[in-house]
């Protein structure tokens, strides 16, 4: 077998043994493939032709993805598991990029892109359970492994999904990059994925997404609640969902990192039954190791930042180098280093948790969306955000003393500059925030996060607020029975989705719709503002009108949070492995000054000279690429998806021909302007090799330094 040049050198195939579950390399008998103690249950496995069906587009092809109309189930009530795996892939393609050909897809990036035909790839797809250990729950490990796979150039991509999504959540991303370059890709749902219990009903979703309501059946999730529990909470809070990110019980960031390595372990596993020798009843033998097998880590948003949490702890050397984009990540703070962008301020509030600044924004952005600055010019703020409630807003958060202004005008100011100033949010992000606000992206983060930090139960709503479908007036009401059987293949795991509400079951006169409730202490539609109060109130320990201690509950509360929030800090240390991180510079999910930015100063700290982290910041690009397809977005941002595969590309020639990253830099995109006119190449600049020294970024003095 001919080996790839390997720049990151794993530690030896006694390691590689060890992987995959074989005897000692002191043993002179063949190296036997074993199933990985900590896959549950069956493995489900499916070949697909490439011409009826496939890995990458569920049989629609690049064209098919495209389309606005989504596939059908021939029974709405009782999809079958490959109508839900087709609506899956549908739906997670299309939430993470922009479908449109003007913005690029189908000439710049896409399935059919670089090939001859509409993009479907023929291979096989193994689905199972696997454990984490003291996890409640389990989460879903995929191996898709191309008919153009090459054992002779053997090569393997995490995908671990973004967001909450499930096990389809990265097919468009890490999925489509590897499965064209002919690598095995390694999916997990990281333990948040698409599992939800409805409550009423006691339905949940199986391995394949059909239903189950029976106790013994193996999920995805179910909630830890015994039968009385159950029929308790049903009486008092009825119509209610669990959702595995926020109530499993588990903080499954804390194992982000574990579950990409068991998804690479699962990998060699399926691909050594696959390409292993036959050795008489004892299985097959060991052909695909980590010495002769390139493994990138890889994904995007949560996905990435696990597939980062993966490297760090990769003390075997399974991992060769790590190409992510927009990662989730939360670096440990530390103080000895600064950040500034071009003659700005020198920032030194970096590296706040995810807690902490989108409890923040879901606290300030309300009131914010009325800013002169921003209130006319950000796409969809009128669309999607109700004006008066935004008022309103204002008014509940002026007579709390945390903003000031005598005029709606100087409040709202006061609001964004919170969010600038104090909380360190980049002015780029301002105009993509509105937008944001009104699909309810912070507040849904908040309320997830913070109960998966503590691990709290869902039959103890935290700050009073659930999940349920509502209605027109925003009062509770039942999911139906079509909407819950289509969950596996619509939703994205953290609610508002599918059908599926944030509620404020403390909203004066009944639970309401987190959007339109009404605050007991202000009288007041002010988004729940008594709600978002609570949530802001865990992150610091402190009542954040009064700074008064808290109430003993509430404290014990934060204490947990503050403890899980502890448990997911990043270290920095990618222990010298080639590494490319992306992200755009008006992100406004995962501000840089809290990720991206303050993780390449850590890493710095850490590993000095060792360091082959690169990190490059596009111009004009933001979190979510499929906001580019509407109005105000298509004419003032580009595909940050076109840099993420060139930082794959990158990475794959780092590892393959020696090839050396370009150094760390601010990558200057040129938007589409009035009209968006279709986007062309030439407005995309590349990452370049020797970049101006007015463009490139720098570690110098203790200090990350960014161009403007």
């Amino acid at each position: 077998m001919t080996n790839r040049a390997r720049l990151a050198v794993p530690t030896g195939l006694a390691a590689a043994f060890l992987l995959v579950g074989c005897s000692s390399d002191n043993d002179d008998s063949p190296q036997l493939n074993t199933l990985p103690g900590f896959i549950t249950g069956e493995v489900q496995q499916q070949d697909y032709d490439g011409i009826t069906d496939d890995l990458l587009t569920a049989g629609l092809g690049g064209s098919g993805l495209a389309s606005a109309t989504a596939p059908a189930f021939a029974d709405s009530l009782n999809p079958t598991p490959a109508e839900l795996r087709r609506l899956a892939i549908y739906t997670n393609y299309r939430a993470l990029a922009d479908m449109t050909a003007d913005g690029g897809y189908g000439r710049l990036y896409g399935p059919q892109v670089g090939r001859n035909d509409d993009g479907l790839v023929a291979g096989s797809e193994t689905l199972a359970l696997a454990t984490v250990p003291g996890a409640n729950h389990p989460v879903t490990v995929m191996v898709q492994v191309p008919a153009s796979f090459d054992i002779e150039q053997a090569c393997m991509v995490t995908a671990p999904s973004s967001g909450s999504r499930g096990i389809y959540g990265a097919i468009g991303t890490a999925g489509e990059w590897g499965l064209k370059q002919g690598c095995a890709v390694v999916y997990t749902d990281k333990g948040t994925g698409t599992g939800s219990h409805n409550l009423m009903t006691n339905n949940a979703q199986r391995l394949d997404g059909t239903l189950s309501d029976d106790d013994d059946t193996p999920v995805l999730f179910r909630a830890d609640l015994t039968d009385a529990e159950r029929q308790a909470f049903n009486t008092s809070h009825p119509d209610r969902l669990a959702f595995k990110h926020a109530h499993s019980r588990d903080n499954p960031e804390a194992d982000w990192g574990r579950h990409v390595l068991q998804s690479i372990e699962f990998g060699f596993y399926v691909l050594n039954q696959r390409y292993g020798k036959p050795h008489g009843d004892d299985g097959r033998t060991v052909v695909l190791t980590p010495e002769n097998t390139l493994v990138i880590a890889s994904s995007v948003s949560n996905g990435g930042g696990a597939s980062v949490r993966a490297a760090e702890l990769d003390d075997n050397g399974w991992i060769d180098g790590v190409a992510v984009s927009e990662p989730n990540i939360n670096p440990t703070p530390d103080s000895s280093f600064t950040l500034r962008q071009g003659d700005g301020p020198v920032i030194t509030g970096h590296s706040r948790s995810l807690l902490d600044y989108t409890s923040a924004i879901a606290l300030y952005q309300g009131c914010a969306n009325r800013a002169p600055a921003v209130r006319d010019d950000a796409p969809f703020n009128a669309a999607l955000n109700d004006v008066g409630v935004n008022e309103t807003t204002c008014a509940a958060l002026a007579a709390t003393g945390l903003v000031t202004g005598a005029t709606l005008d100087e409040q709202a100011t006061d609001a964004l500059r919170i969010l600038n100033d104090e909380y360190a949010i980049q002015p780029e992000q301002n105009l993509v925030a509105p937008s944001h606000y009104g699909a309810s992206v912070a507040q849904a983060i908040a309320m997830t996060y913070a109960n998966a930090y503590g691990e709290f139960p869902v039959n103890q709503p935290l700050c009073g607020l659930s999940l349920a479908a509502t209605g027109d007036q925003g009062t509770v009401i039942p999911l139906t029975d079509a909407q819950e059987a289509a969950l596996f293949a619509t939703s994205n795991g953290i609610p508002p989705t599918s059908g599926v509400q944030l509620v404020y079951d403390q909203a004066a006169g009944a639970p309401t719709r987190l959007a339109d409730a009404v605050s007991t202490s202000s009288g007041l539609a002010d988004h729940g503002l008594d709600a978002l109060l609570c949530l802001r109130s865990l992150v610091d320990g402190l009542d954040p009108v009064t700074g008064d201690a808290l109430s003993a509950p509430l404290q014990a509360q934060a204490e947990r949070v503050s403890s899980g929030i502890e448990a997911v800090r990043a270290s920095g240390d990618l222990q010298g492995k080639p590494a490319v991180f992306v992200t755009g510079r008006a992100d406004a999910i995962l501000p840089i000054n809290h990720t991206s930015r303050p993780y390449f100063g850590l890493n710095r700290r850490v590993e000095g000279d060792t360091s082959g982290l690169r990190y490059y910041e596009v111009l004009n690009a933001h979190h979510l690429d499929a906001f580019n397809a509407f109005p105000g977005f298509d004419a003032r941002y580009v595909p940050l998806h076109h840099y993420y595969l060139q930082a794959l590309d990158l990475v794959y020639d780092r590892l393959t021909t020696g090839a050396e990253l370009p150094p760390s830099q601010v990558v200057r995109p040129q938007p589409r302007g009035a009209g968006a006119p279709a986007l062309t190449l030439a407005q995309l600049p590349a990452i370049q090799p020797a970049p101006a020294q007015a463009d490139r970024i720098h570690f110098v003095d203790n200090q990350v330094r960014i161009p403007d």
